[in-house]
């Protein structure tokens, strides 16, 4: 709670209301509208695993948050998936407009790159600079918007495997998830093993989280979720409940757990503690 808290205080110093007042304000809207923080939490909590410092990730920890805050308002536009529901409150399109809303996603994905550029301290240039290219490559054509994309054309097709739902999520979701904890980790000074097991517990609880989103959207209310319950149901998703039932999905969801923990083996159990309890926060979240 505490590492949200100082993320939360960190949005709000880095995107000040100033003009033009519009799209500041649509911006800081989306963005302080509360939230898990798990990406931020993820980046920081990486970074202090490998020795780095909570300072030098948190611009980086910034950064993940302003992109994800982009990735939910053009998801809830109309020419997407149409909501009008995000966080408990009205989304941004529906309070601004569509035009803002789309500025305001625009605004924040480009100030993400120039945050972490200019106000990363305590890492090495070739650090910073590597942290960036993966950043970017986690979120193009081959991450989220892969992801995005293929979801989108997955919607009322028949035949949707597990194997297609599991690019969709691996891109959608764990993709942004597994950027926050690489570049925690390689901001923090990890070695390139120490990366890479990093990476691979990011996609287990990349992929646990949508698997839990999944099973969360068919069992809990709109006024619990904070969002449109059910959306996936009526826009005829496949989703793992759809594919394997509440049951299957539920031990998928503890194996995607157990995977996660097993990549923080070698690790200092006392460093490593934070990332434990944020995997069983995702696996065993209500909302």
């Amino acid at each position: 709670l505490s590492k949200a808290s100082a993320v939360n205080k960190a949005l709000d110093d880095s995107v000040s209301l100033r003009e033009p007042k519009k799209i500041h304000e649509a911006m800081r809207y989306s963005l302080l509208a509360g939230g898990k923080r798990v990406r931020p939490v993820l980046c920081v909590a990486a970074c202090e695993l490998v020795g780095g410092h909570e300072a030098t990730a948190m611009p980086a920890a910034c950064a993940l948050e302003m992109i994800h805050t982009m990735s939910l308002i053009h998801d809830d536009l109309p020419c997407m998936d149409n909501d009008d529901l995000r966080r408990g409150k009205p989304t941004n399109h529906t309070v601004f407009g569509e035009d803002v809303a789309v500025l305001a996603g625009d605004a924040l994905l480009a100030f993400a790159f120039e945050h972490i550029a200019a106000s990363t301290r305590g890492a090495s240039a070739p650090r910073i600079l590597r942290a960036i290219g993966e950043l970017a490559r986690s979120i193009g054509s081959e991450g989220l918007v892969a992801g995005q994309v293929v979801d989108i054309n997955s919607e009322g097709l028949a035949d949707v495997g597990l194997e297609r739902l599991e690019f969709i999520h691996v891109h959608k979701t764990a993709a942004l998830l597994e950027g926050a904890v690489v570049l925690g980790a390689i901001l923090g000074g990890g070695t390139d093993d120490e990366v890479e097991k990093l990476r691979k517990f990011a996609r287990y609880i990349g992929l646990l989280f949508q698997v839990v989103d999944d099973i969360l959207d068919v069992t809990k209310s709109s006024q619990e979720l904070g969002k449109t319950a059910g959306k996936d149901l009526v826009a005829d998703k496949v989703t793992y409940p759809k594919l394997l039932g509440i049951e299957k999905s539920k031990e998928f969801a503890a194996k995607l757990n157990k995977d996660a923990q097993d990549q923080l083996a070698g690790f200092d159990p006392v460093k490593a503690a934070p990332l434990i309890a944020l995997a069983n926060y995702i696996a065993y979240r209500q909302n």
